[in-house]
């Protein structure tokens, strides 16, 4: 089932630039690094043309989308570019689905109620999309069972290895299982901390993640603000090389069976880290 090895990159659709020859380079250079995949996040648009140029510009990369939410998106035009893609890179894509976040919903003027049915009814309105193509981003367990039961898996994000454990205890055997883990390439306590606490700002103001990261041992006061030191030390693996590694690979070991790995720059600049997938390639032999 894993055809595309134990490392891929999770990379935000804002990040790429947007002239072609720089995001075929880029693409190119994260299959020569010998990365199996590229996880493409923050919702690309329904019209998927950003992970087909990635395709396009591969031989063997696989390209998922991680995730487009559902309150962005529509499920016809979503699904036929899903079905172009599939006609021309047959097996190298997959479409990675999400119900976002309250804050999402609301600022579309919708109500964020039942999200999970409301995932469910997206899926189900995808003319077309084979359940092996697609997959769930999935934090609680009912989540990851509904990726078990109507897609190809789950796509954990901000979750740690025992999160890892539990959600590869429910899909079982048969379905996969690619958790996202940040990196900061760097050894400065003080320095990667306050790259985390950039990152962290975010998501514990959204209660799927606080509640899901409640669940695996964190209290109330690791998850407020912007994250205590031990909920930073968790959410973005730093330190020498040996660490970093082993924090990666503690998510194989617990049963995921592929890595998307973001990495965070020292800077907080909207970019393509191409030098610290370089070195990234080099920690992890690939």
């Amino acid at each position: 089932m894993n055809e595309f090895g134990r490392y891929g990159i999770w990379v935000s659709s804002r990040h790429w630039p947007t002239e072609a020859d720089e995001i075929a380079a880029a693409a190119r250079e994260l299959e020569d690094l010998g990365f199996g995949s590229v996880w493409i996040g923050g919702s690309p648009p329904d019209d998927l043309r950003l992970p087909e140029a990635v395709l396009a510009a591969t031989e063997r990369l696989v390209v998922g989308t991680s995730i487009v939410d559902i309150w962005h998106s529509q499920a016809e035009p979503l699904a036929a570019s899903h079905q172009r893609i599939r006609a021309r890179f047959p097996g190298r894509f997959y479409l990675g689905i999400g119900s976002g976040h309250a804050p999402t919903a609301e600022s579309l003027g919708q109500r964020y109620v039942k999200p999970l049915s409301r995932l469910r009814e997206f899926l189900a309105s995808l003319p077309d999309v084979p359940q092996d193509e697609l997959m769930i981003a999935a934090l609680g367990p009912k989540t990851v069972a509904a990726a078990r039961d109507l897609t190809a898996g789950a796509l954990p994000y901000l979750m740690p290895p025992s999160h890892t454990a539990k959600a590869r205890e429910i899909l079982g055997p048969d379905r996969l299982l690619i958790p996202e883990q940040k990196i900061f390439l760097g050894t400065d306590a003080e320095e990667a901390h306050e790259v985390a606490r950039q990152m962290a700002r975010t998501y514990l103001a959204l209660p799927n993640y606080t509640n899901a990261l409640a669940q695996e041992g964190l209290t109330a006061d690791d998850l407020a603000g912007s994250g205590s030191d031990r909920f930073l030390d968790q959410a973005v693996l730093w330190g020498p090389d040996d660490k970093i590694r082993a924090g990666l690979d503690a998510h194989l070991t617990a049963g995921a069976d592929h890595l998307a790995i973001q990495v965070l720059p020292a800077d907080s600049a909207t970019r393509l880290p191409r030098p610290e997938w370089r070195r990234l390639a080099g920690i992890l032999g690939i």
